[in-house]
């Protein structure tokens, strides 16, 4: 005689395909800590450029001396090294993420682009674009110091919008993200450490956690 199958079983089998169903699990954190690999070289090679450029005699740090004492003409001469490197960082992020998610999902026989893989990136993308042209209007508008605290803060917004599409780490993540900004803000003359903290060492923090838990 058959017995009798078990309703908890039932709901967490239930509870398990909704959850596929709604949510991109297929997210590796072994892509966040690539990025993070990838900020804080973008990091380093920044500090490089605006020592260089903008570092005084007396050792003011370049990235200081630029976002709250430089003219409006050195932040123009600035402007396309910032931007390629900010293009080049993002895109080379963007691609060690699509390989480790990519690399998980065919591992677990997942879609990679399903629809909430697009709600993520659709998530994602509004205001990390909204925050992306703030944050250049205000360092061509002379508020150079807060680009730094304005692209966590959003960043972190971005990562909380779209926490509900896929992993619940990230929405730690995205806190982690909002707090390094709000202290930023604070500390404007430290921008580039917090940058190296929140985009660097936050993402391989959290893909680290996120790996050990899911992954391994």
């Amino acid at each position: 005689m058959k017995s009798a199958p078990d309703p908890l079983a039932q709901l967490t089998e239930i509870r398990a395909i909704m959850e596929r169903s709604s949510r991109f699990l297929s997210l590796s954190g072994l892509s966040g800590v690539g990025a993070g690999v990838v900020a804080l070289t973008g990091a380093a090679v920044g500090h490089w450029y605006l020592q260089t450029q903008y570092g005084t005699e007396y050792g003011a740090p370049g990235f200081l001396r630029l976002m709250e004492q430089g003219t409006a003409a050195e932040r123009q001469a600035a402007l396309p090294f910032l931007l390629a490197l900010a293009v080049g960082m993002i895109s080379l992020a963007l691609a060690v993420a699509y390989y480790f998610t990519r690399r998980r999902a065919v591992q677990e026989g997942r879609p990679l682009w399903d629809a909430p893989a697009r709600r993520l990136l659709l998530s994602l993308a509004v205001p990390l674009g909204a925050g992306g042209l703030f944050c250049l209007a205000l360092y061509l508008r002379g508020a150079a110091s807060f680009v730094v605290p304005g692209l966590l803060l959003f960043y972190g917004l971005a990562l909380l919008n779209a926490s509900k599409y896929t992993l619940d780490e990230i929405r730690l993540l995205g806190l982690t993200q909002m707090g390094l900004g709000l202290l930023a803000v604070l500390l404007p003359g430290w921008g580039l450490i917090f940058f190296a903290l929140g985009f660097g060492l936050g993402h391989i923090g959290y893909g680290l956690l996120m790996y050990n838990r899911y992954e391994r």
